[in-house]
């Protein structure tokens, strides 16, 4: 495989834009940019909660969702290019079905927390929520591929069950809402 960048610093953003795949600039605050942003940013939390220590499937399902995340990056980065298909969203569909199964059923609202790598797994959840909207504020005004939100939907789906899997996994009971305080 070739060089993929040959050099980090060319000065071409430092008039506040960035380039696309295509060519095209972009302001660095505009839309797409920012979706990009955001799926970098859940990349690398992903990248942090990596560095738990966590069994060996887990880290095998994290590392093949870090690959999987350039493929988004690269269908923002690169407009009127799908790169998500169905064999993503199956995936993640596969990975919910097999953590889901192992968890009891949900009686009340779950609280970010319990451990350290449960804790992470949910900021994860919530940077991908932060990157879906983002997404679909693009699909407001862009055509967008419509497997592209379904993937981001089913990841923090995803994460939400792996925190879930992580607490019981440690033995730590899940931190839960407690319900409204009376009036």
């Amino acid at each position: 495989m070739g060089n993929r960048v040959s050099k980090v610093v060319t000065r071409t953003g430092d008039d506040g834009s960035t380039g696309l795949a295509d060519g095209r600039r972009l302001p660095k605050h505009a839309t797409r940019i920012e979706a990009v942003g955001e799926v970098d940013e859940l990349n690398s939390q992903i990248g942090l909660l990596l560095t738990e220590p966590l069994t060996e499937s887990v880290k095998a399902l994290l590392l093949e969702i870090q690959n999987d995340l350039f493929d988004p990056g690269g269908e923002l980065a690169l407009p009127d290019h799908c790169q998500v298909g169905e064999s993503h969203i199956q995936g993640l569909d596969w990975a919910i079905g097999r953590i889901n199964a192992e968890l009891p059923p949900l009686k009340e609202f779950v609280l970010p927390g319990g451990n350290r790598a449960a804790a992470l797994a949910h900021v994860c959840r919530t940077v991908c929520r932060r990157a879906e909207r983002r997404v679909t504020e693009l699909a407001a005004s862009e055509a967008i591929s419509p497997r592209l939100i379904q993937y981001l939907n089913r990841l923090s789906d995803l994460l939400f069950v792996l925190a879930r899997h992580l607490n019981r996994s440690a033995g730590n009971p899940e931190p839960l809402w407690r319900g409204p305080k009376p009036a």
